[in-house]
């Protein structure tokens, strides 16, 4: 197998069975396992050496964020991208979710080719962060009373105003290509300014980004 190396964590077997069909009807890529549980998701992963783990978040023995977390912060596992499943009526855990590592999320129901989109995006090492839906769900948790007041104000001392443009488009949705249209730059120097960002802020990839820029009132939330 030369394809993308997935793995299917989900608690329902019918959803995980429905997904796999789709996977395998993909010519680039293959289920290379499953799980029901967080736990088995990370042992599936590890094992399997996937390059996406498709995770849901509500699962037994260890939810799909602890389970992430797990896989971020094993160093033998650095190549393994998540891709978080969620519904709108659990939005708060998908900001949980992308501290934790994961690169990005989907909703339960989007349809099949956006799936299969998500995993390739995922696994080229972008962040799935669809402009719309990603805006509004962060704003809307970051100012919810319960979220703690953030504390990453400092962080954007390290960053020329050049990069401040960057990040802030970043935390829009936009790829790299959309950015250097944005501020007249080629999309290469795009690119480097985004990695320069990532290891100034210490981000394991844009969704956290993304996290980071909300956070510290880069971006505010809309509405």
């Amino acid at each position: 197998m030369s394809g993308i190396r997935v793995v299917l964590a989900d608690d329902q077997t019918l959803v995980r069975a429905a997904f796999a069909m789709l996977v395998e009807s993909a010519a680039d890529m293959d289920v290379v396992g499953q799980a029901g549980t967080g736990r088995e998701a990370v042992e599936v992963a590890r094992g399997a050496r996937a390059d996406v783990v498709v995770m849901d978040v509500r699962m037994p023995e260890l939810d799909g964020i602890e389970a992430t977390r797990l896989l971020a912060a094993d160093e033998d596992l650095a190549g393994v991208k998540v891709l978080v499943l969620t519904t709108y009526d659990t939005d708060e855990y998908v900001v949980e979710a992308l501290r934790a590592g994961a690169s990005g999320f989907l909703v339960k129901d989007t349809r099949p080719a956006e799936l299969l989109d998500a995993i390739r995006i995922v696994a080229a090492g972008e962040a799935l962060l669809s402009p719309g839906p990603t805006a509004r769900l962060i704003a809307r948790v970051l100012r919810a009373p319960e979220v703690p007041a953030p504390s990453t104000g400092d962080a954007l001392g390290q960053l020329s105003e050049r990069e401040r443009q960057v990040l802030a488009l970043v935390a829009r949705g936009l790829n790299n290509t959309e950015i250097a249209e944005a501020l007249g730059l080629s999309p290469l120097t795009a690119k480097t300014h985004v990695s320069r960002i990532m290891g100034k802020l210490a981000a394991r990839d844009r969704a956290q980004l993304v996290i980071v820029a909300y956070e510290s009132g880069l971006v505010a939330p809309a509405g």
